[in-house]
């Protein structure tokens, strides 16, 4: 349920937006997947299915018996996280004028209207949740508890008031793995617990990255991302404990194989020593864009790994 703008984002750029209807010229399908943040929701469905597939794996179930729950699960997902993101996106107009990078967005130029992104994002996310209820009532739950503590925790609170506001926000963005776990099995196995801890951890330094990037967008947004309160200096520190707690936890599946063990020891070690060099580093901005993309190949590796080495 995550915040993370990912490579996927790409994928945005090359399709072509056609026109919603007659009565609303203006608005594109394009305008309606950006505020959904479809990078955001094919990340975050990656990290879905690794869950369900290693779920149905646990549980000795058929694969090809899961193909109706497993559809039932990622459309629901992708339902919540986009209504979500849609919820954000209406929520945050206001700020998200003031930042580059989040100027062109529709809600910013008045390309869709905002009732319509509130409603878009409430349908969205009900729908969605009904969806994860037909597989299991706790993926149900787990998707509200991911949508709430975005929406209202996150967006609401903390991204205005704290810079706790990434550490807790990631709760967001680790429930995915749970509730593709729970649709599958609801009483949900300690494997799904360290995916979701995977997540977790992996986040506050991804996100610390792209805030310290886009430090000065968030100084004058009035945004108190821990680069704008604390400084580069403590940012990395905490980046640098984040990623070391990552690489244990990692390798607490290894009950995945000798491959998955060693993949998963040498880019956890990469990606420490690349934290850790942090602290010499001369250009701070050009560091932290390396820290941002070996997160997100991290990530990706990883999720695909776990299913790859557990397919027989």
């Amino acid at each position: 349920m995550g915040k993370t703008e990912t490579t996927f984002e790409a994928a945005n750029k090359v399709m072509e937006p056609g026109p919603l209807s007659e009565a609303n010229p203006t608005g594109t399908w394009k305008d309606f997947l950006t505020i959904a943040k479809l990078g955001i929701v094919m990340s975050n469905l990656i990290t879905t299915f690794a869950g369900f597939f290693l779920a149905v794996k646990y549980t000795n179930l058929n694969f090809t018996e899961q193909l109706v729950p497993m559809v039932l699960c990622l459309l629901g997902a992708a339902l919540v996280i986009a209504g979500g993101c849609c919820l954000n996106n209406y929520i945050d107009r206001d700020i998200d004028q003031l930042m580059e990078r989040t100027l062109e967005r529709p809600t910013v130029t008045g390309r869709i209207n905002a009732n319509q992104v509130l409603w878009v994002g409430i349908v969205t996310s009900a729908v969605g949740t009904l969806l994860l209820a037909l597989t299991t009532l706790t993926a149900a739950v787990l998707g509200l508890i991911g949508l709430f503590v975005y929406v209202v925790v996150y967006t609401m609170w903390l991204k205005r008031t704290h810079s706790i506001n990434t550490v807790v926000g990631g709760i967001s963005g680790a429930v995915p793995p749970l509730i593709g776990w729970a649709a599958v099995d609801a009483n949900l196995h300690p494997i799904a617990w360290i995916l979701f801890l995977i997540m977790f951890l992996w986040q506050p330094p991804h996100f610390l990255a792209l805030a310290m990037k886009r430090c000065e967008e968030y100084r004058n947004a009035g945004i108190p991302m821990l680069p704008v309160v604390s400084g580069f200096e403590m940012t990395k520190r905490q980046m640098i404990w984040y990623t070391a707690a990552l690489l244990p936890v990692s390798l607490y599946l290894y009950d995945f194989g000798t491959v998955y063990v060693i993949l998963t020891a040498l880019l956890g070690t990469g990606w420490l020593v690349l934290a850790i060099s942090g602290l010499r580093a001369k250009d701070d901005i050009k560091w932290a864009r390396m820290m941002f993309v070996y997160s997100l190949n991290y990530l990706t590796i990883m999720f695909v790994a776990m299913i790859l080495v557990n397919i027989k």
